[in-house]
Protein backbone atom coordinates (compact mmCIF):
# COMPACT_ATOMS: atom_id res chain seq x y z
CA UNK A 1 0.00 0.00 0.00
CA UNK A 2 1.23 3.51 -0.79
CA UNK A 3 2.43 5.26 2.33
CA UNK A 4 0.43 8.19 3.65
CA UNK A 5 2.14 11.47 2.91
CA UNK A 6 1.46 15.16 3.06
CA UNK A 7 3.16 15.65 -0.28
CA UNK A 8 1.04 16.05 -3.37
CA UNK A 9 0.26 12.71 -4.98
CA UNK A 10 2.35 12.04 -8.06
CA UNK A 11 0.40 12.40 -11.36
CA UNK A 12 0.91 8.79 -12.47
CA UNK A 13 -0.62 7.32 -9.31
CA UNK A 14 -3.40 9.91 -9.46
CA UNK A 15 -4.21 8.92 -13.03
CA UNK A 16 -4.19 5.21 -12.14
CA UNK A 17 -6.63 5.78 -9.28
CA UNK A 18 -8.92 7.89 -11.44
CA UNK A 19 -9.02 5.33 -14.24
CA UNK A 20 -9.63 2.60 -11.68
CA UNK A 21 -12.69 4.50 -10.44
CA UNK A 22 -13.96 4.66 -14.03
CA UNK A 23 -13.47 0.90 -14.25
CA UNK A 24 -15.43 0.51 -11.01
CA UNK A 25 -18.33 2.34 -12.62
CA UNK A 26 -18.05 0.20 -15.74
CA UNK A 27 -18.30 -2.96 -13.64
CA UNK A 28 -21.30 -1.56 -11.74
CA UNK A 29 -22.94 -0.80 -15.09
CA UNK A 30 -22.36 -4.32 -16.41
CA UNK A 31 -23.71 -5.87 -13.19
CA UNK A 32 -26.94 -3.89 -13.57
CA UNK A 33 -27.33 -4.67 -17.25
CA UNK A 34 -26.75 -8.39 -16.74
CA UNK A 35 -29.14 -8.85 -13.81
CA UNK A 36 -32.05 -6.40 -14.29
CA UNK A 37 -35.44 -7.81 -15.27
CA UNK A 38 -36.97 -4.98 -17.31
CA UNK A 39 -36.10 -4.43 -20.99
CA UNK A 40 -36.01 -0.67 -20.49
CA UNK A 41 -32.99 -1.33 -18.26
CA UNK A 42 -31.18 -4.28 -19.82
CA UNK A 43 -31.94 -3.41 -23.48
CA UNK A 44 -32.56 0.35 -23.60
CA UNK A 45 -30.00 0.98 -20.80
CA UNK A 46 -32.27 3.55 -19.15
CA UNK A 47 -30.04 3.79 -16.09
CA UNK A 48 -26.70 5.12 -14.89
CA UNK A 49 -24.12 4.49 -12.19
CA UNK A 50 -21.69 6.79 -10.44
CA UNK A 51 -19.24 7.14 -7.57
CA UNK A 52 -19.14 10.21 -5.33
CA UNK A 53 -16.78 11.36 -2.61
CA UNK A 54 -17.99 11.30 1.02
CA UNK A 55 -19.66 14.71 0.57
CA UNK A 56 -21.75 13.50 -2.37
CA UNK A 57 -19.71 15.24 -5.08
CA UNK A 58 -19.50 13.33 -8.36
CA UNK A 59 -16.10 11.62 -8.55
CA UNK A 60 -16.54 9.23 -11.46
CA UNK A 61 -19.18 7.81 -13.79
CA UNK A 62 -19.63 5.04 -16.29
CA UNK A 63 -21.81 4.63 -19.34
CA UNK A 64 -25.50 5.35 -19.19
CA UNK A 65 -27.90 8.26 -19.51
CA UNK A 66 -25.89 11.49 -19.05
CA UNK A 67 -28.79 13.22 -17.32
CA UNK A 68 -28.94 10.38 -14.75
CA UNK A 69 -25.21 10.41 -13.98
CA UNK A 70 -25.26 13.95 -12.65
CA UNK A 71 -28.44 13.25 -10.68
CA UNK A 72 -26.87 10.61 -8.45
CA UNK A 73 -25.00 13.14 -6.32
CA UNK A 74 -28.26 14.93 -5.45
CA UNK A 75 -29.50 11.71 -3.84
CA UNK A 76 -26.33 11.31 -1.76
CA UNK A 77 -26.58 14.90 -0.58
CA UNK A 78 -30.23 14.29 0.36
CA UNK A 79 -29.14 11.33 2.51
CA UNK A 80 -26.46 13.41 4.20
CA UNK A 81 -28.98 16.17 4.87
CA UNK A 82 -31.49 13.80 6.45
CA UNK A 83 -29.21 11.43 8.37
CA UNK A 84 -26.50 12.30 10.83
CA UNK A 85 -23.20 10.64 9.94
CA UNK A 86 -23.32 8.61 13.17
CA UNK A 87 -26.52 7.00 11.84
CA UNK A 88 -24.94 6.00 8.51
CA UNK A 89 -23.29 2.61 8.88
CA UNK A 90 -21.47 0.05 6.81
CA UNK A 91 -24.00 -2.15 5.04
CA UNK A 92 -26.67 0.55 4.85
CA UNK A 93 -28.34 1.16 1.50
CA UNK A 94 -30.60 4.16 0.89
CA UNK A 95 -33.18 4.84 -1.80
CA UNK A 96 -35.22 7.78 -3.04
CA UNK A 97 -37.38 8.67 -6.02
CA UNK A 98 -38.91 11.90 -4.71
CA UNK A 99 -38.10 14.76 -7.13
CA UNK A 100 -38.55 17.22 -4.28
CA UNK A 101 -36.03 15.42 -2.11
CA UNK A 102 -33.03 14.01 -3.95
CA UNK A 103 -34.94 11.94 -6.51
CA UNK A 104 -34.58 14.71 -9.11
CA UNK A 105 -36.79 13.27 -11.87
CA UNK A 106 -40.08 11.38 -11.53
CA UNK A 107 -41.24 8.52 -9.35
CA UNK A 108 -40.29 5.77 -11.81
CA UNK A 109 -36.60 6.71 -11.54
CA UNK A 110 -35.31 5.17 -8.33
CA UNK A 111 -31.87 6.09 -7.01
CA UNK A 112 -30.07 3.58 -4.76
CA UNK A 113 -26.95 4.76 -2.90
CA UNK A 114 -24.53 2.89 -0.66
CA UNK A 115 -21.91 4.39 1.72
CA UNK A 116 -18.48 2.80 1.33
CA UNK A 117 -16.43 2.45 4.51
CA UNK A 118 -12.80 1.43 4.82
CA UNK A 119 -11.34 0.90 8.29
CA UNK A 120 -14.55 2.45 9.66
CA UNK A 121 -14.06 5.66 7.66
CA UNK A 122 -16.54 6.82 5.02
CA UNK A 123 -14.53 7.05 1.80
CA UNK A 124 -17.12 7.15 -1.01
CA UNK A 125 -20.67 6.45 -2.14
CA UNK A 126 -21.76 4.15 -4.96
CA UNK A 127 -24.94 5.10 -6.82
CA UNK A 128 -27.40 3.50 -9.21
CA UNK A 129 -30.33 5.27 -10.87
CA UNK A 130 -32.75 3.37 -13.10
CA UNK A 131 -36.25 3.61 -14.53
CA UNK A 132 -38.46 1.00 -12.85
CA UNK A 133 -41.46 0.32 -15.14
CA UNK A 134 -44.28 0.70 -12.61
CA UNK A 135 -44.63 1.95 -9.04
CA UNK A 136 -48.37 2.44 -9.06
CA UNK A 137 -50.15 5.62 -10.04
CA UNK A 138 -53.42 6.31 -11.80
CA UNK A 139 -52.49 4.41 -14.97
CA UNK A 140 -49.99 1.61 -15.75
CA UNK A 141 -46.50 3.04 -15.83
CA UNK A 142 -47.57 5.89 -13.55
CA UNK A 143 -46.93 8.59 -16.16
CA UNK A 144 -49.95 10.62 -17.25
CA UNK A 145 -50.29 14.14 -18.60
CA UNK A 146 -53.59 14.30 -16.70
CA UNK A 147 -52.01 13.93 -13.25
CA UNK A 148 -52.50 17.09 -11.21
CA UNK A 149 -50.39 16.22 -8.17
CA UNK A 150 -47.53 13.89 -7.41
CA UNK A 151 -49.72 11.67 -5.22
CA UNK A 152 -51.40 10.39 -8.40
CA UNK A 153 -48.11 9.25 -9.94
CA UNK A 154 -47.20 6.32 -7.72
CA UNK A 155 -45.26 5.34 -4.62
CA UNK A 156 -42.97 8.02 -3.15
CA UNK A 157 -39.73 6.78 -1.57
CA UNK A 158 -38.55 9.68 0.62
CA UNK A 159 -34.81 9.01 1.24
CA UNK A 160 -35.09 5.87 3.37
CA UNK A 161 -32.90 2.97 4.37
CA UNK A 162 -33.82 -0.16 2.46
CA UNK A 163 -30.87 -1.99 4.07
CA UNK A 164 -29.57 -1.42 7.57
CA UNK A 165 -26.16 -2.79 8.53
CA UNK A 166 -26.34 -5.33 5.72
CA UNK A 167 -29.88 -6.55 6.39
CA UNK A 168 -32.83 -5.71 4.21
CA UNK A 169 -35.83 -3.97 5.73
CA UNK A 170 -38.40 -6.53 4.65
CA UNK A 171 -41.29 -4.16 5.31
CA UNK A 172 -39.85 -1.68 2.80
CA UNK A 173 -39.48 -4.35 0.13
CA UNK A 174 -43.02 -5.58 0.80
CA UNK A 175 -44.38 -2.05 0.51
CA UNK A 176 -42.61 -1.46 -2.81
CA UNK A 177 -43.82 -4.74 -4.30
CA UNK A 178 -47.38 -4.08 -3.12
CA UNK A 179 -47.38 -0.83 -5.11
CA UNK A 180 -46.42 -2.16 -8.52
CA UNK A 181 -48.45 -3.88 -11.22
CA UNK A 182 -45.42 -6.00 -12.22
CA UNK A 183 -43.83 -7.07 -8.90
CA UNK A 184 -41.71 -9.78 -10.47
CA UNK A 185 -39.89 -7.23 -12.64
CA UNK A 186 -39.70 -4.54 -9.97
CA UNK A 187 -38.18 -6.99 -7.49
CA UNK A 188 -35.59 -8.05 -10.05
CA UNK A 189 -34.69 -4.46 -10.92
CA UNK A 190 -34.37 -3.53 -7.25
CA UNK A 191 -32.01 -6.40 -6.48
CA UNK A 192 -30.01 -5.69 -9.62
CA UNK A 193 -29.47 -2.14 -8.39
CA UNK A 194 -28.39 -3.48 -5.00
CA UNK A 195 -25.92 -5.86 -6.67
CA UNK A 196 -24.59 -2.96 -8.73
CA UNK A 197 -23.79 -0.67 -5.80
CA UNK A 198 -22.39 -3.57 -3.79
CA UNK A 199 -19.90 -4.54 -6.47
CA UNK A 200 -18.85 -0.90 -6.57
CA UNK A 201 -18.36 -0.98 -2.80
CA UNK A 202 -16.15 -4.05 -3.07
CA UNK A 203 -13.93 -2.52 -5.76
CA UNK A 204 -13.55 0.84 -4.01
CA UNK A 205 -12.42 -0.95 -0.84
CA UNK A 206 -9.78 -2.66 -2.97
CA UNK A 207 -8.62 0.73 -4.23
CA UNK A 208 -8.45 2.11 -0.69
CA UNK A 209 -6.52 -0.93 0.48
CA UNK A 210 -4.02 -0.78 -2.39
CA UNK A 211 -3.36 2.96 -2.50
CA UNK A 212 -4.47 4.15 0.91
CA UNK A 213 -7.42 6.31 1.84
CA UNK A 214 -5.42 9.53 1.82
CA UNK A 215 -4.00 8.89 -1.64
CA UNK A 216 -7.44 7.98 -2.99
CA UNK A 217 -8.93 11.17 -1.56
CA UNK A 218 -6.05 13.23 -2.94
CA UNK A 219 -6.47 11.72 -6.42
CA UNK A 220 -10.17 12.66 -6.44
CA UNK A 221 -9.36 16.17 -5.21
CA UNK A 222 -6.74 16.60 -7.93
CA UNK A 223 -9.22 15.54 -10.60
CA UNK A 224 -11.79 17.98 -9.27
CA UNK A 225 -9.19 20.74 -9.62
CA UNK A 226 -8.27 19.48 -13.08
CA UNK A 227 -11.93 19.57 -14.12
CA UNK A 228 -12.35 23.14 -12.92
CA UNK A 229 -9.18 24.24 -14.69
CA UNK A 230 -10.28 22.59 -17.95
CA UNK A 231 -13.67 24.34 -17.80
CA UNK A 232 -12.08 27.73 -17.08
CA UNK A 233 -9.68 27.34 -20.00
CA UNK A 234 -12.62 26.55 -22.26
CA UNK A 235 -14.51 29.62 -21.01
CA UNK A 236 -11.56 31.82 -21.99
CA UNK A 237 -12.14 30.90 -25.64
CA UNK A 238 -15.86 31.70 -25.69
CA UNK A 239 -17.47 35.05 -26.54
CA UNK A 240 -18.26 37.05 -23.41
CA UNK A 241 -21.55 38.71 -22.56
CA UNK A 242 -25.20 37.90 -21.99
CA UNK A 243 -27.06 35.91 -24.64
CA UNK A 244 -30.83 35.49 -24.84
CA UNK A 245 -32.72 32.50 -26.20
CA UNK A 246 -36.37 31.57 -26.55
CA UNK A 247 -38.53 28.85 -28.05
CA UNK A 248 -42.18 27.88 -28.26
CA UNK A 249 -43.82 24.88 -26.68
CA UNK A 250 -46.48 23.01 -28.61
CA UNK A 251 -49.22 24.76 -26.65
CA UNK A 252 -47.88 28.16 -27.73
CA UNK A 253 -46.22 29.07 -24.43
CA UNK A 254 -42.83 30.75 -24.74
CA UNK A 255 -39.83 29.49 -22.78
CA UNK A 256 -36.78 31.71 -22.26
CA UNK A 257 -33.23 31.64 -20.97
CA UNK A 258 -30.33 34.03 -20.45
CA UNK A 259 -26.75 32.76 -20.60
CA UNK A 260 -24.03 35.03 -19.23
CA UNK A 261 -20.43 34.08 -19.99
CA UNK A 262 -17.43 35.62 -18.24
CA UNK A 263 -13.84 34.52 -17.68
CA UNK A 264 -14.78 32.69 -14.48
CA UNK A 265 -18.49 31.86 -14.71
CA UNK A 266 -21.18 30.42 -16.96
CA UNK A 267 -24.54 31.62 -15.62
CA UNK A 268 -27.82 30.11 -16.79
CA UNK A 269 -30.95 32.01 -15.79
CA UNK A 270 -34.37 30.57 -16.61
CA UNK A 271 -36.29 33.69 -15.66
CA UNK A 272 -39.76 34.85 -16.75
CA UNK A 273 -40.86 31.36 -17.73
CA UNK A 274 -44.39 29.91 -17.62
CA UNK A 275 -45.79 29.05 -14.18
CA UNK A 276 -45.83 25.41 -13.15
CA UNK A 277 -48.33 23.42 -15.15
CA UNK A 278 -51.50 22.03 -13.58
CA UNK A 279 -50.56 18.71 -15.21
CA UNK A 280 -47.35 16.66 -14.99
CA UNK A 281 -45.29 18.62 -17.53
CA UNK A 282 -42.98 20.06 -14.86
CA UNK A 283 -39.37 19.41 -13.91
CA UNK A 284 -37.64 19.87 -10.57
CA UNK A 285 -34.97 22.54 -10.26
CA UNK A 286 -32.38 19.80 -9.70
CA UNK A 287 -33.38 18.26 -13.03
CA UNK A 288 -33.09 21.63 -14.77
CA UNK A 289 -29.70 22.12 -13.13
CA UNK A 290 -28.54 18.83 -14.63
CA UNK A 291 -29.81 19.92 -18.08
CA UNK A 292 -27.65 23.03 -17.70
CA UNK A 293 -24.69 20.88 -16.66
CA UNK A 294 -25.03 18.86 -19.85
CA UNK A 295 -25.20 21.97 -22.03
CA UNK A 296 -22.23 23.48 -20.22
CA UNK A 297 -20.22 20.29 -20.74
CA UNK A 298 -21.11 20.35 -24.45
CA UNK A 299 -19.63 23.80 -24.97
CA UNK A 300 -16.59 23.38 -22.73
CA UNK A 301 -15.18 19.88 -22.15
CA UNK A 302 -17.47 17.45 -23.92
CA UNK A 303 -14.81 14.78 -24.55
CA UNK A 304 -13.72 14.36 -20.94
CA UNK A 305 -15.19 12.20 -18.17
CA UNK A 306 -17.36 14.32 -15.88
CA UNK A 307 -16.74 15.06 -12.23
CA UNK A 308 -17.92 17.76 -9.84
CA UNK A 309 -14.92 19.96 -10.56
CA UNK A 310 -15.95 20.57 -14.15
CA UNK A 311 -19.13 22.28 -12.97
CA UNK A 312 -17.66 24.70 -10.42
CA UNK A 313 -17.94 27.68 -12.82
CA UNK A 314 -21.62 26.90 -13.54
CA UNK A 315 -24.44 28.82 -11.85
CA UNK A 316 -28.12 28.05 -12.54
CA UNK A 317 -31.26 29.94 -11.57
CA UNK A 318 -34.97 29.23 -12.10
CA UNK A 319 -37.89 30.96 -10.44
CA UNK A 320 -39.71 28.89 -7.84
CA UNK A 321 -43.25 28.12 -8.93
CA UNK A 322 -42.32 27.93 -12.62
CA UNK A 323 -42.44 24.79 -14.76
CA UNK A 324 -38.65 24.66 -14.32
CA UNK A 325 -38.85 24.78 -10.52
CA UNK A 326 -42.33 23.74 -9.34
CA UNK A 327 -43.63 23.70 -5.79
CA UNK A 328 -44.82 20.52 -4.13
CA UNK A 329 -47.15 18.74 -4.78
CA UNK A 330 -46.99 19.52 -8.51
CA UNK A 331 -46.94 16.38 -10.67
CA UNK A 332 -43.67 15.67 -12.50
CA UNK A 333 -44.31 12.46 -14.42
CA UNK A 334 -43.47 14.11 -17.74
CA UNK A 335 -40.39 15.85 -16.35
CA UNK A 336 -38.35 14.42 -19.22
CA UNK A 337 -40.24 16.43 -21.85
CA UNK A 338 -39.73 19.58 -19.77
CA UNK A 339 -36.05 18.78 -19.20
CA UNK A 340 -35.38 18.06 -22.85
CA UNK A 341 -37.04 21.30 -23.93
CA UNK A 342 -34.94 23.25 -21.40
CA UNK A 343 -31.81 21.46 -22.63
CA UNK A 344 -32.76 22.04 -26.28
CA UNK A 345 -33.37 25.74 -25.53
CA UNK A 346 -29.88 25.96 -24.07
CA UNK A 347 -28.40 24.31 -27.16
CA UNK A 348 -30.36 26.67 -29.41
CA UNK A 349 -29.01 29.65 -27.47
CA UNK A 350 -25.45 28.31 -27.53
CA UNK A 351 -25.80 27.80 -31.29
CA UNK A 352 -26.20 31.57 -31.63
CA UNK A 353 -22.92 32.02 -29.77
CA UNK A 354 -20.82 29.37 -31.57
CA UNK A 355 -22.87 28.09 -34.54
CA UNK A 356 -19.91 26.24 -36.04
CA UNK A 357 -19.64 24.07 -32.92
CA UNK A 358 -23.30 23.08 -32.67
CA UNK A 359 -25.75 20.96 -34.61
CA UNK A 360 -29.19 22.20 -35.60
CA UNK A 361 -32.26 21.17 -33.63
CA UNK A 362 -33.01 17.50 -33.02
CA UNK A 363 -36.36 15.74 -32.69
CA UNK A 364 -36.07 16.85 -29.03
CA UNK A 365 -38.60 14.56 -27.42
CA UNK A 366 -38.20 11.34 -25.52
CA UNK A 367 -41.37 10.19 -27.32
CA UNK A 368 -42.10 7.89 -24.41
CA UNK A 369 -44.62 5.24 -25.45
CA UNK A 370 -46.30 3.23 -22.69
CA UNK A 371 -48.48 0.19 -23.33
CA UNK A 372 -50.03 -2.12 -20.79
CA UNK A 373 -52.39 -5.04 -20.79
CA UNK A 374 -52.58 -8.80 -20.58
CA UNK A 375 -50.09 -10.82 -22.61
CA UNK A 376 -52.12 -12.99 -25.04
CA UNK A 377 -49.73 -15.94 -24.75
CA UNK A 378 -48.95 -16.03 -21.02
CA UNK A 379 -51.88 -14.24 -19.40
CA UNK A 380 -49.42 -12.12 -17.40
CA UNK A 381 -49.76 -8.37 -16.94
CA UNK A 382 -47.24 -6.42 -18.99
CA UNK A 383 -46.15 -2.77 -18.83
CA UNK A 384 -44.03 -1.69 -21.77
CA UNK A 385 -42.19 1.63 -21.67
CA UNK A 386 -40.31 2.50 -24.83
CA UNK A 387 -38.50 5.75 -25.63
CA UNK A 388 -38.35 6.18 -29.39
CA UNK A 389 -35.48 7.07 -31.73
CA UNK A 390 -35.52 10.05 -34.08
CA UNK A 391 -33.43 12.41 -36.21
CA UNK A 392 -30.61 14.67 -35.04
CA UNK A 393 -29.77 18.02 -36.59
CA UNK A 394 -27.14 18.70 -39.23
CA UNK A 395 -23.84 20.48 -38.59
CA UNK A 396 -21.73 22.78 -40.74
CA UNK A 397 -19.74 19.74 -41.92
CA UNK A 398 -22.12 16.82 -42.33
CA UNK A 399 -25.67 15.53 -42.33
CA UNK A 400 -27.44 14.75 -39.07
CA UNK A 401 -27.60 11.26 -37.61
CA UNK A 402 -30.54 9.02 -38.44
CA UNK A 403 -32.65 7.19 -35.86
CA UNK A 404 -30.84 8.10 -32.66
CA UNK A 405 -32.07 8.43 -29.11
CA UNK A 406 -32.73 11.91 -27.77
CA UNK A 407 -29.88 14.12 -26.64
CA UNK A 408 -30.85 13.38 -23.02
CA UNK A 409 -30.31 9.65 -23.45
CA UNK A 410 -26.67 9.32 -24.45
CA UNK A 411 -25.47 5.83 -25.28
CA UNK A 412 -28.78 3.97 -25.17
CA UNK A 413 -30.58 1.62 -27.54
CA UNK A 414 -34.02 0.71 -28.78
CA UNK A 415 -35.52 -2.59 -27.67
CA UNK A 416 -35.11 -5.27 -30.36
CA UNK A 417 -38.39 -6.25 -32.00
CA UNK A 418 -37.95 -9.85 -30.87
CA UNK A 419 -37.66 -8.83 -27.20
CA UNK A 420 -40.58 -6.38 -27.43
CA UNK A 421 -42.79 -9.07 -28.96
CA UNK A 422 -41.78 -11.79 -26.50
CA UNK A 423 -42.15 -9.68 -23.37
CA UNK A 424 -45.22 -7.64 -24.35
CA UNK A 425 -48.55 -8.33 -26.02
CA UNK A 426 -47.69 -6.74 -29.38
CA UNK A 427 -46.16 -7.31 -32.79
CA UNK A 428 -43.64 -4.92 -34.33
CA UNK A 429 -44.72 -4.90 -37.99
CA UNK A 430 -42.28 -2.36 -39.40
CA UNK A 431 -39.43 -0.03 -38.54
CA UNK A 432 -38.16 2.26 -41.29
CA UNK A 433 -36.78 5.74 -41.80
CA UNK A 434 -39.27 8.57 -42.15
CA UNK A 435 -40.24 9.87 -45.58
CA UNK A 436 -41.68 13.13 -44.19
CA UNK A 437 -40.57 16.50 -45.53
CA UNK A 438 -38.32 18.46 -43.18
CA UNK A 439 -34.65 19.03 -42.35
CA UNK A 440 -33.45 20.01 -45.82
CA UNK A 441 -30.28 22.07 -46.03
CA UNK A 442 -26.75 22.31 -47.37
CA UNK A 443 -26.41 19.53 -44.85
CA UNK A 444 -29.69 17.80 -44.08
CA UNK A 445 -31.05 16.71 -40.75
CA UNK A 446 -31.03 13.06 -39.78
CA UNK A 447 -34.13 10.99 -40.42
CA UNK A 448 -36.71 10.02 -37.85
CA UNK A 449 -38.51 6.69 -38.02
CA UNK A 450 -41.88 5.15 -38.74
CA UNK A 451 -42.69 2.12 -36.56
CA UNK A 452 -45.84 0.04 -36.23
CA UNK A 453 -46.87 -1.67 -33.01
CA UNK A 454 -49.78 -4.05 -33.69
CA UNK A 455 -51.92 -4.82 -30.67
CA UNK A 456 -52.56 -8.51 -29.96
CA UNK A 457 -55.13 -8.41 -27.16
CA UNK A 458 -58.31 -6.47 -26.45
CA UNK A 459 -58.13 -3.88 -23.71
CA UNK A 460 -54.49 -2.88 -24.28
CA UNK A 461 -53.88 0.60 -22.92
CA UNK A 462 -51.76 3.29 -24.63
CA UNK A 463 -50.27 6.38 -22.99
CA UNK A 464 -47.92 8.77 -24.77
CA UNK A 465 -46.83 12.39 -24.78
CA UNK A 466 -44.75 13.62 -27.72
CA UNK A 467 -43.50 17.21 -27.80
CA UNK A 468 -42.12 18.89 -30.94
CA UNK A 469 -45.39 17.93 -32.61
CA UNK A 470 -46.25 21.57 -33.41
CA UNK A 471 -43.13 23.61 -32.63
CA UNK A 472 -40.61 22.00 -34.99
CA UNK A 473 -36.85 21.38 -34.62
CA UNK A 474 -34.98 24.66 -35.20
CA UNK A 475 -32.60 25.09 -38.11
CA UNK A 476 -29.31 26.95 -38.56
CA UNK A 477 -27.90 29.21 -41.28
CA UNK A 478 -30.91 29.04 -43.60
CA UNK A 479 -31.65 25.32 -43.37
CA UNK A 480 -35.22 24.02 -43.08
CA UNK A 481 -36.89 23.08 -39.83
CA UNK A 482 -37.29 19.42 -39.03
CA UNK A 483 -40.57 17.52 -39.12
CA UNK A 484 -43.02 16.66 -36.31
CA UNK A 485 -43.33 13.86 -33.76
CA UNK A 486 -46.76 12.22 -33.71
CA UNK A 487 -48.71 8.96 -33.56
CA UNK A 488 -51.37 7.53 -35.86
CA UNK A 489 -53.94 5.10 -34.45
CA UNK A 490 -55.10 2.85 -37.29
CA UNK A 491 -58.19 0.75 -36.67
CA UNK A 492 -59.25 -2.42 -38.49
CA UNK A 493 -61.70 -0.37 -40.56
CA UNK A 494 -58.66 1.70 -41.72
CA UNK A 495 -59.81 4.83 -39.89
CA UNK A 496 -56.82 6.93 -38.81
CA UNK A 497 -56.58 9.23 -35.80
CA UNK A 498 -53.53 11.49 -35.45
CA UNK A 499 -52.44 12.26 -31.88
CA UNK A 500 -49.43 13.41 -29.87
CA UNK A 501 -50.85 13.29 -26.34
CA UNK A 502 -53.00 10.44 -25.06
CA UNK A 503 -53.69 8.91 -21.64
CA UNK A 504 -54.97 5.37 -21.14
CA UNK A 505 -56.45 4.96 -24.62
CA UNK A 506 -58.06 1.51 -24.84
CA UNK A 507 -57.11 -0.42 -27.97
CA UNK A 508 -58.17 -3.81 -29.26
CA UNK A 509 -56.68 -6.69 -31.18
CA UNK A 510 -55.16 -5.72 -34.56
CA UNK A 511 -55.26 -1.99 -33.89
CA UNK A 512 -52.02 -0.39 -35.07
CA UNK A 513 -50.03 2.27 -33.23
CA UNK A 514 -47.91 3.96 -35.91
CA UNK A 515 -45.06 5.99 -34.45
CA UNK A 516 -43.67 8.95 -36.41
CA UNK A 517 -40.58 10.63 -35.01
CA UNK A 518 -39.19 13.86 -36.42
CA UNK A 519 -36.39 14.54 -38.84
CA UNK A 520 -33.67 16.75 -37.39
CA UNK A 521 -33.29 20.27 -38.78
CA UNK A 522 -31.04 21.32 -41.63
CA UNK A 523 -27.89 23.47 -41.66
CA UNK A 524 -27.35 25.97 -44.49
CA UNK A 525 -29.31 26.88 -47.61
CA UNK A 526 -30.75 23.75 -49.30
CA UNK A 527 -29.87 25.20 -52.72
CA UNK A 528 -26.18 24.97 -51.76
CA UNK A 529 -26.28 21.21 -51.25
CA UNK A 530 -23.76 19.26 -53.30
CA UNK A 531 -25.46 17.53 -56.24
CA UNK A 532 -23.55 14.33 -55.53
CA UNK A 533 -25.04 14.25 -52.03
CA UNK A 534 -28.51 14.74 -53.47
CA UNK A 535 -27.97 11.86 -55.88
CA UNK A 536 -26.79 9.66 -53.00
CA UNK A 537 -29.87 10.63 -50.98
CA UNK A 538 -32.14 9.57 -53.83
CA UNK A 539 -30.21 6.34 -54.35
CA UNK A 540 -30.35 5.52 -50.63
CA UNK A 541 -34.04 6.44 -50.52
CA UNK A 542 -33.54 9.16 -47.93
CA UNK A 543 -35.53 11.45 -50.23
CA UNK A 544 -37.67 11.00 -53.32
CA UNK A 545 -37.05 12.56 -56.71
CA UNK A 546 -40.04 14.80 -56.05
CA UNK A 547 -38.52 16.02 -52.76
CA UNK A 548 -35.17 16.61 -54.47
CA UNK A 549 -36.87 18.86 -57.02
CA UNK A 550 -39.10 20.57 -54.44
CA UNK A 551 -36.41 21.49 -51.91
CA UNK A 552 -33.14 21.41 -53.84
CA UNK A 553 -34.33 22.39 -57.31
CA UNK A 554 -32.62 19.22 -58.48
CA UNK A 555 -33.48 17.51 -61.74
CA UNK A 556 -31.37 14.62 -62.87
CA UNK A 557 -30.60 14.67 -66.60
Amino acid sequence: MIEKTNKKLDPITSEIIQNTLVSVCDEMFIAMRKTAMSPIIYEVLDFAVAVTNPKGELASAGAGIPAFINMCDFAVKAVLKKYDLKNINEGDIFATNDPYNGGVTHLNDVIVVLPVFYNKKLVAWTCNMAHWPDLGGIIPGGISSESTEIFQEGLQIPVIKIFESGKINQSIEDMILANTRVPQYTKGDMWAAIASVRIGEKRIKEVAKKYGVESTEEAIKQYFDYGEEASLKALEKLPKGTFYGEDLLDDGKKIKVEITISEKEFIVNFKDNPPQNPDSNNASFDGIYVAAQMAFKNITTMNRVANAGFFRPLKVYAEEGSMFNPKRPAAQGLYYETDIRAYDLLLKTIAQIVPDKMIAGTFASVCGTIMAGVHPDTGATFVMIEPEIGGWGASNEEDGLNAMYSTLHGDTYNTPAEVAEARNGIYVDQVRLSDEDGGEGKFRGGKGIVMDYRVRSDGTMLTAFYSRSVSLPWSLKGGNEGSANFIEIIKENNSIEKISNVNGLILNKNDIIRIHTANGAGYGNPLERDKKLIEQDIKNEYITKEQAEKFYNFKKN
